[in-house]
């Protein structure tokens, strides 16, 4: 079993190495573009649209970041 563990441990540190860093930055960007268009052009309602950004583009980050894990733990299993 030790074995089993040191190759789960790796795969977590292949995943933690990679991140969601890309996601992440355009998360930040939606949400300053969201804030301008809300405080600066004065357009409410587009910067509430662009305000509801950031939460799609994690969920869908970390739905392909899950498969990638599922994939790479089925690996393992064969």
């Amino acid at each position: 079993m030790p074995e089993s563990d040191e190759v789960t441990a790796d795969v977590v540190d292949d995943i933690d190495a990679e991140g969601l860093g890309t996601a992440v930055i355009a998360s930040i960007a939606s949400v300053a573009l969201a804030l301008y268009f809300y405080y600066v052009r004065g357009d409410k309602q587009r910067g509430q649209f662009v305000g509801l950004w950031p939460t799609t583009i994690l969920a869908v980050a970390s739905y392909f970041k899950l498969e990638e894990i599922r994939q790479k733990l089925d690996e393992l299993d064969a």
